[in-house]
């Protein structure tokens, strides 16, 4: 009978958790009605703040834009707290598309909601604690089924941070697409056939024990499960792709073959296109180091 109250219990704290988050700190949604054509102020602030679609041809632009439409017709974006800006939907699409663009009829089935948070939040979706440190993640139970979490300000950083080789819009789009075949399991099923498999999962072992002594550039929160490796090493195929297949060719070749795009091929230099920073210019990351002591070393 304890057991039964306990259960209770927890359940009723769960649901004034969902309460609080997901209803009252809610930002009344303003209606977003997708237009039928995309539109040309939409079109500049791509070609400003998304790498991916500068290096698309005018053919590929095209397809670009039409997939961003099919998601803003599939699924919402709601502010928690903040107020969603034109292109905070930009970005969330954006990170959609990047990982499907090569697979025209594919699409996020099991996807209806992202939320924005304006910064990173802790387990309990508290964006104030003095711990927190999640950026974005997917929902699972618990009425967060088919929901995306998102930091507002980590997903701009992932767009506008010239040396990151991280994006956690594309990361947790991986997770979604890792989540579609029904087991989250590091590996994108659904988007390749499962010879790649064995391959991969050798490969993701050996690097593994090669993050843990420090002698890889892949960022170490891929140690924590097969599902995070794969999201990490995909955000640094699709960000920095020419260093990825520098450092770590055979990672590149798998997931060249996993997601059917030759990134390093499509990609020019990041420092190019993007906004510019000096060496001794504050980093933009927010550390309060010099650029040059940070993300450049990166």
């Amino acid at each position: 009978m304890q057991n039964i109250f306990a259960l209770i219990g927890l359940g009723l704290i769960l649901f004034v958790i969902y309460w609080r988050v997901f209803y009252l700190n809610r930002k009344k949604a303003i209606h977003f009605k997708t237009p039928k054509k995309f539109p040309k102020e939409w079109r500049k602030l791509l070609q400003e703040n998304v790498h991916f679609y500068q290096n698309l041809n005018s053919k590929e632009k095209a397809l670009f834009e039409k997939k961003i439409l099919h998601f803003f017709r599939n699924v919402r974006i709601t502010g928690v707290k903040i107020k969603v800006e034109l292109l905070d939907r930009l970005f969330v699409a954006c990170s959609a598309v990047i990982p499907l663009f090569a697979f025209p009829k594919w699409q996020y089935p099991n996807l209806n909601e992202v939320l924005l948070y304006p910064e990173v939040f802790d387990k309990s979706f508290d964006d104030k604690a003095p711990k927190k440190t999640i950026a974005g993640m997917v929902g699972t139970g618990n009425g967060m089924d088919n929901m995306m979490i998102l930091s507002r300000k980590s997903l701009r950083n992932g767009f506008q941070i010239v040396s990151s080789k991280k994006n956690v819009g594309i990361h947790e789009f991986v997770h979604i697409l890792d989540k579609a075949d029904g087991t989250i399991d590091g590996q994108v099923g659904s988007l390749n056939k499962t010879e790649f498999a064995k391959p991969w999962f050798e490969l993701m072992e050996k690097e593994i024990e090669k993050i843990e002594a420090n002698k890889s550039s892949i960022d170490g929160y891929a140690t924590t499960n097969k599902q995070e490796f794969l999201a990490v090493t995909s955000e640094y195929f699709f960000e920095r792709p020419r260093l990825l297949k520098k450092n770590h060719p055979k990672i590149y070749k798998l997931l060249k073959k996993t997601f059917n795009q030759s990134m390093a091929k499509r990609m020019s230099s990041p420092f190019k296109k993007r906004n510019q920073i000096g060496r001794n210019d504050p980093c933009i990351c927010g550390s309060g180091e010099k650029f040059k002591n940070c993300c450049l070393n990166n």
